[in-house]
């Protein structure tokens, strides 16, 4: 094993998962280790909630994240998002609509089919995947959730030539299946601004996909029960110190799927989770510096 080792150290990726969980000394632009990010808000009227209650709290985030596709919403609905964001100074994600589980295949929807995580079967459903988000982008939405790594390449590429606008930024969904530096690298060079690993990546995995990129890492403190349902609050102090900068994907176990179309009820739910971990953090890791920049573009 030592050869493949050494030939990975030689292209600059670390040589195994990294037991001994160095501290990361990349930042966000701002100086920042963490920040927090709510997914699995539908729509204006959750995300209104949610974004009132953390006022409430007195605690900001910097994203929310709608799972559910952009062909889901009304232009009415996008552009009513778009707003509060702007009024919140939050950046607002919007998923990409086309995907496995919603296309005419029945194997998304057998165990192998699993396999294929929410991934774009056929060239048609690329091209509808760029019209949903030319459509948002139209309405004044800058960032996307992707699920597909052909569809990310091809945005990249439109985002280059100004097929969109060059201020378009790129989400990778968990829903991809990635866990491993290599690639974590590979994305990165196809024009993904942050990674969403697996939502069971151990420390160790985090430390090493830390060493390979420099975007920022999404991972979730807390799942759906279809997608596990485990709570990882006491974690999230060592995975802001080994990963940085991070987003803090917090507020999921307040759901019971991935699409969940949350409630104003439950959206107030969802913020209390991010007071939750916030406490954590305060207490296990006081000096991680919490990014005061509620919305930035990530450089190209």
């Amino acid at each position: 094993m030592e050869k493949t080792r050494q030939f990975l150290r030689h292209l600059g990726l670390p040589e195994g998962d990294c037991y001994h969980l160095p501290s990361s000394d990349k930042r966000f632009d701002d100086g920042g280790q963490y920040r927090f990010e709510v997914p699995g808000i539908q729509g204006p009227a959750a995300m209104r909630a949610l974004l009132t209650e953390l006022d409430n709290q007195q605690i900001h985030i910097h994203r929310v994240t709608q799972t559910k596709g952009i062909m889901s919403l009304t232009d009415e609905e996008i552009e009513t998002m778009v707003a509060l964001a702007t009024h919140h100074h939050v950046e607002l994600v919007l998923a990409i609509g086309p995907r496995a589980t919603t296309d005419t295949s029945a194997s998304a929807n057998t165990p192998e089919g699993q396999r294929m995580g929410y991934r774009l079967r056929g060239q048609e459903q690329i091209i509808r995947a760029v019209e949903d988000v030319k459509r948002a982008a139209s309405l004044g939405c800058r960032s996307f959730l992707v699920y597909d790594e052909g569809c990310l390449w091809l945005l990249n590429e439109a985002r280059k030539a100004g097929e969109i606008p060059a201020d378009c930024t790129f989400k990778v969904s968990a829903h991809c299946g990635h866990g491993n530096p290599c690639s974590a690298k590979l994305l990165e060079q196809i024009g993904a601004n942050s990674l969403n690993p697996v939502r069971d990546i151990q420390l160790q995995m985090l430390a090493a996909l830390r060493q390979a990129i420099d975007i920022p890492l999404d991972i979730h403190t807390e799942n759906p029960a279809s997608t596990g349902g485990f709570i990882r609050h006491y974690e999230v102090p060592e995975m802001i110190r080994v990963a940085a900068p991070i987003y803090l994907k917090t507020g999921g176990s307040v759901a019971k799927t991935h699409s969940w179309d949350t409630s104003e009820a439950e959206a107030r739910a969802r913020a209390k989770q991010v007071v939750l971990v916030k406490r954590m953090i305060d207490q296990y890791y006081p000096e991680a510096i919490w990014s005061e920049t509620k919305k930035e573009r990530p450089k190209r």
